[in-house]
């Protein structure tokens, strides 16, 4: 299989954080992008030199999805730790195991603690559970790549308290930009399900709950799935089996055809191979097909069971990001759901992490009746809003100067030179979170930055970086930005190191003033 570009550039990277001593790292790759290679590629050069590898799920469908990938992608069987079926003895060097048989003290302990060198964790946010934790401490000498589809800023400070870096991120956004998955189309349905009085259990709505708020609405609902979904395939996420397999009769006495799938459904694989095949237009589930589960020809998601929780509703609308032939794009319905809390998901969870620009994508979404484009709606969002925080920005800045002419406010700096990432930032592990040290503010006060404002030992190594790979670009430094920036030129984070260089003479040539002829607001180098 050729690997496609970032799933090359995955690999490189993890490899290169287990090299550096960071034995557990992590790996995000968006639902849809081929994770499963991913990770299949890694164990397979892992267990080259004869080591054993060891890949853990917490579903029967994960763990067949890992088998089947290795046997396709690498050419590789694998041994089985699952209820029966155990791996020692096999000649297989790749174990695919059920966390829930693993984590049996008594069966683990039938392994040397030096049994694996590789762990991979599928779906690792739910890592931090105690069964997977005894068995990561357990063979704690073992390097350990997490990996999932849908980190959200919580699940990841949680993530980091554990692991010691992140080895690589591909996000959705990327995804959709480099043609990998296809793009969202989100489309408001003016229908009001009020929620209000619906408690929270485990962190998210009590899916009790949810199913009897949901139940007076339910043919208000089928009724409007037969304007949107005609010829589209179909799937529709519901919080209760009850309430899912009534919501499939109701949509079958409508005129569609629906089947419905469940945990205790003995004939599932039979259902699922007839939706993909069309011998139904929509599939109802109580969010068994949130993980491991692939059709890509789904062209229309509902998610009628509201979540607070980002990673699982990504999951939810990954299911339908997939490319697949005449496939243009998704549909995600959503309802406006009445509550007054303000943690509820919407589709702009799916991509962007910054909520300001969230809440005015799904403002977008409200005032269009048509439906808006959720990509181009995020750009517009974020422009906007970067004009506002630029402004805002300017007017501190310009408070500030007295107090350090000579040096750039890093924020500032994030803004002159376009990184999003240093605009956005937030520390995600320990050592992140920790002061920057002396040596780092030290740096960035020699190269020209306002080291008073770094507010943490992860902003300063991300600011070292960026400093030192425009340095070697040959883009211009901070002081010249600086200066040239207090002239009125605009993007001069753009410029090239000799540009600013350039221009900085000219001007101290004639005295400090702009030459004859410049308009710094336009010009261009």
């Amino acid at each position: 299989m050729e690997l496609r570009p970032y799933q090359k550039s995955a690999i490189e990277a993890v490899k290169k954080e287990w090299e550096e001593g960071h034995k557990k790292t992590l790996l995000v790759l968006p639902t849809g992008t081929g994770k499963t290679v991913v990770f299949s590629k890694i164990v397979e050069e892992c267990t080259k030199d004869g080591s054993k590898a060891l890949i853990l799920a917490h579903r029967g469908e994960l763990l067949d999805q890992a088998a089947d990938k290795l046997a396709q992608v690498c050419g590789l069987g694998s041994a089985l730790e699952k209820a029966e079926s155990t791996s020692l003895g096999s000649l297989y060097p790749i174990t695919v195991g059920s966390i829930q048989t693993l984590a049996q003290e008594k069966r683990l302990n039938k392994f040397p603690k030096n049994y694996f060198k590789t762990i991979v964790v599928d779906e690792v946010h739910h890592c931090l559970s105690d069964s997977y934790q005894r068995v990561l401490k357990y063979f704690d000498d073992a390097n350990i790549l997490g990996v999932t589809a849908t980190p959200d800023r919580g699940d990841q400070k949680s993530l980091g308290k554990f692991f010691d870096s992140k080895a690589y991120e591909y996000t959705m956004h990327q995804a959709v930009r480099d043609g990998y998955l296809c793009p969202v189309k989100a489309q408001m349905i003016p229908l009001e399900l009020d929620i209000n009085n619906v408690g929270i259990s485990n962190g998210d709505y009590a899916v009790g709950e949810i199913g009897s708020a949901l139940e007076p609405y339910l043919n208000q609902i089928a009724l409007e799935m037969i304007k949107y979904c005609k010829g589209r395939k179909t799937v529709v996420f519901l919080p209760l089996i009850k309430t899912s397999q009534k919501f499939c009769e109701l949509l079958n006495v409508h005129g569609l055809k629906a089947a419905e799938v469940n945990g205790n459904s003995s004939d599932r694989e039979k259902i699922l191979n007839d939706f993909e095949n069309g011998e139904y237009d929509v599939l109802c589930n109580s969010m068994l097909l949130t993980e491991g589960w692939d059709c890509p020809s789904v062209d229309c998601v509902i998610v009628l069971r509201p979540t607070k929780v980002r990673s699982l509703y990504q999951q939810m609308v990954g299911r339908g990001m997939r490319l697949a032939p005449n496939k243009k794009e998704l549909l995600l319905l959503d309802f406006l759901w009445m509550t007054e809390r303000h943690d509820l998901c919407r589709p702009s969870a799916i991509i962007s992490k910054d909520q300001e620009i969230a809440t005015r994508i799904d403002k977008m979404m409200m005032d269009k009746e048509s439906g808006i484009d959720l990509m181009s709606a995020e750009e517009e969002a974020e422009k906007d809003i970067i004009k506002e925080r630029e402004d805002a920005l300017a007017r501190e800045l310009a408070a500030m100067r007295k107090k350090k002419q000579k040096l750039v406010d890093p924020i500032q700096y994030a803004f002159s030179i376009a990184s999003e990432d240093l605009q956005n930032y937030e520390p995600t592990f320990a050592w992140e979170m920790a002061p920057a040290s002396q040596k780092q503010l030290d740096y960035l006060e020699q190269h020209g930055i306002y080291a008073d404002a770094v507010t943490c030992s992860g902003m300063a190594n991300l600011l070292i970086d960026k400093l030192k790979n425009r340095q070697f670009e040959g883009l211009a430094t901070p002081k010249q930005i600086r200066l040239l920036e207090r002239f009125g030129f605009l993007h001069v984070g753009m410029w090239s190191f000799e540009s600013a260089s350039k221009m900085i003479t000219r001007i101290s040539a004639n005295n400090w003033f702009l030459p004859r002829g410049i308009d710094a607001a336009s010009y261009q180098p």
